[in-house]
């Protein structure tokens, strides 16, 4: 009967208990008929005491018989069910898996096997449930999970899912199984916590995904005074239960504070995940309040320096960046002389030096002591792949970012930097694919959306990323990165007037030029770089206006040289680097031969670098019909425009001051024709575009 009802209940795929019950219910009755069948036996005139019937009437041989061929019939059909299921619906069910998994979100390079995720010791920790009265205390048991999430990612050979796509199923009844899929792990850390004056009970309990298996359940109830034991507690029994030996001379040990002190900077942290100023600026003003309590806690200064940084006006708040990076610098540096090895303080200082030293190296090495010591830093991971980046190593990033999709694949930046990463190498494909793998997850979420409107923008299809771009601005009208790629679609489309309404600065920059308005286009881009902002369109709003004795005059009195300017801007992210084009221009304008040859050889050399790295776009390949135009080879200057054109180039051809390098090109019948279908394909997406809501905004 066990056995039947094993093969037959887990094929059905039957909740555990059901199993559990009929054990339960034979276990209890074993003894029981063993005794009824010691003292009675069934004969043709009824059932009779054993000790009453004759021997030689006895017809137990002919009913053991008969019970013997019902066990054999029974265990016969177990056996063609059991062979049905093996051959013919497991075949049709891993047919189905295989065709399903074409579809999911995480892409694995056809060359490469997918391990199975039992292959590999790997756990999700699900955010704890707030079982207090108070809903207010959610950020409580947040961050209780995220505490034992970090210690267990502490582990070399345990894969822990990410912050963000763990929590993404907070407040579901998901089924595990399902969790498990999309995470990619074969383990679930489940709990709740209870936190009532000072006293807080957590129960915590490990699962196994693929059978629903209990393997360790626990509750504490303590003072939360020992919150930080209880934590690494809970990390070391969950590595026990997925064998001791992971655990090595590794120490899971939560740097200890005051109660209070903590439960502010929790609170802190999730606010700071948010990304909004308002979210920012209360996590500053918590984290103020947990340093005015425990003034040694470096954790607390290390997250309020993140938090400066990311409130300076050209991130997420409108504190001048200067004000932003000292504030950011002093908290940051005091984390670090408190506690060296924080890997918070350490990829905080990664961040500030990217944006306020702008010293890319010297970052990269930050960002990496930070993930040594702490793998599940996500945002780390993400600040890396963007400083590789910047200095050419296009490979390395789009492999870290693939990995760290792996682990976080619903953290918003991961996955909108992976989007971007593909769009460099010019697997546009590959990108929208990912971006469908999401849609499930993130229904309705404005930065998915945007991330579609960058990806039909690189292809040319301006009117349906003006689209996109336009119901992710009504659902964020703040968020930066989107009113970016906007105004750029707008720029591409001669949207002159309306750019100036959606703000991004560095695209204002150029629109303003075009309108005529000069000045002050020329006074934003001074106030751009002076901020730390990317030069290029302040340089071609320069060079389009002729002011190359003033391009000059800011490059050398700024960077000094070349070398000074190429540490910053080394133009080497995939995109080309028109602005060491623009220089070139306003050295061969004012007479400076031996500069302009030095800037020329830095440009093509950043050219060759991104094309061995990968790269292939259109912003590229107009990057380097630039080149080719300046150095008088006009034919493979006209080549790289009709590549460019084909990938979804469009550039300004009524505009008398917009792209003066191509004018020599004016008049070439291959460049007439390549520009006249540009323009003729523009013409179509500007028909499908639709302005209305635009014309409606007005400008800060």
């Amino acid at each position: 009967l066990l056995q039947v009802s094993d093969v037959i209940l887990n094929n059905i795929e039957a909740p555990s208990w059901v199993f559990n019950v009929i054990l339960l219910v034979i276990a209890i009755g074993f003894p029981l008929i063993l005794l009824f069948a010691w003292a009675f036996e069934l004969t043709p005139e009824g059932l009779k005491r054993e000790s009453e019937v004759d021997r030689s009437q006895s017809i137990t041989h002919q009913t053991g018989q008969k019970l013997n061929y019902t066990i054999i019939g029974v265990m016969a059909l177990a056996l063609v069910y059991f062979a049905y299921d093996k051959f013919v619906v497991t075949v049709g069910r891993d047919a189905a898996t295989a065709e399903a998994a074409k579809e999911t979100f995480v892409q694995q390079p056809a060359e490469e096997p997918v391990a199975a995720p039992e292959a590999e010791k790997s756990i999700a920790v699900l955010p704890f449930v707030n079982m207090s009265s108070d809903p207010e205390q959610d950020y409580f048991a947040d961050g209780i999970s995220e505490e034992i999430l970090n210690a267990l990612a502490k582990v070399s050979e345990l894969k822990v899912a990410g912050r963000t796509s763990s929590f993404a199923f907070k407040g579901k009844n998901e089924d595990l199984l399902a969790i498990g899929k999309v995470l990619r792990v074969n383990h679930i850390l489940e709990g709740s916590v209870r936190k009532s004056g000072n006293r807080v009970r957590i129960t915590a309990q490990l699962i196994k995904v693929d059978d629903g298996f209990h393997m360790w359940s626990e509750t504490w109830d303590r003072e939360l005074d020992d919150i930080f034991i209880i934590q690494d507690e809970i990390s070391t029994a969950i590595l026990v239960q997925l064998k001791g030996q992971l655990l090595g001379d590794q120490s899971l040990v939560t740097a200890q504070t005051d109660t209070r002190t903590y439960e502010l900077y929790l609170l802190a942290k999730q606010r700071i995940y948010e990304r909004t100023q308002a979210s920012l600026e209360m996590a500053a003003k918590l984290l103020n309040k947990a340093i005015a309590i425990d003034s040694a806690y470096a954790p607390a200064f290390a997250q309020l320096g993140i938090a400066y940084i990311l409130l300076g006006e050209d991130n997420y708040g409108s504190i001048p960046v200067e004000e932003a990076g000292k504030k950011s610098k002093m908290n940051i540096d005091k984390a670090l002389q408190l506690e060296p090895n924080n890997a918070e303080a350490l990829a905080g200082m990664g961040l500030y030096v990217s944006n306020h030293e702008i010293d890319h190296e010297k970052s990269i090495g930050f960002l990496r002591r930070a993930l040594a010591i702490n793998p599940s830093l996500v945002d780390a991971n993400t600040w890396l792949a963007t400083e590789l980046d910047a200095v050419g190593n296009l490979q390395a990033s789009i492999q870290l970012r693939e990995q760290t999709f792996q682990r976080d694949p619903l953290h918003r930046p991961t996955f909108g930097n992976l989007q971007q990463s593909y769009m460099v190498m010019g697997q546009n494909e590959k990108a929208l694919e990912m971006l469908d793998g999401l849609q499930a997850y993130l229904p309705g979420d404005a930065k998915l959306i945007g991330d579609y409107g960058e990806v039909n923008f690189m292809r040319g299809h301006l009117a349906e990323a003006q689209r996109q771009f336009q119901q992710a601005y009504d659902k964020e009208p703040l968020d930066s990165v989107n009113r970016f790629w906007y105004g750029l679609t707008l720029l591409h489309s001669s949207q002159y007037e309306l750019v100036t309404k959606i703000v991004p600065q560095r695209v204002m920059t150029l629109a303003l030029s075009r309108l005529g308005r000069v000045e002050e286009a020329l006074i934003l881009g001074d106030r751009e770089i002076s901020s730390g902002q990317n030069p290029t369109s302040y340089f071609q709003v320069l060079v389009e206006n002729q002011r190359f004795a003033e391009l000059v005059n800011v490059l050398e009195s700024r960077w000094s040289d070349l070398d000074g300017f190429s540490r910053n801007w080394a133009g080497m992210s995939g995109y080309g680097n028109d602005a060491m084009g623009y220089i070139a221009q306003a050295y061969r304008k004012l007479g400076d031969d031996a500069k302009f040859d030095d800037a020329m050889s830095r440009f093509k050399a950043s050219l060759d670098a991104q094309l061995a790295e990968g790269a292939d776009n259109w912003v590229l390949n107009r990057s380097r019909a630039h080149y080719a135009a300046l150095a008088n080879d006009y034919e493979t200057a006209i080549s790289l425009l009709e590549k460019a054109f084909e990938q979804g180039a469009y550039i300004d051809t009524v505009n008398a001051k917009a792209w003066p390098v191509f004018k020599p090109l004016n008049g070439d019948p291959r460049y007439e024709a390549a520009k006249a279908k540009m323009v003729a394909r523009l013409e179509e997406e500007l028909k499908k575009m639709d302005f209305s809501k635009l014309e409606t905004i007005q400008g800060s």
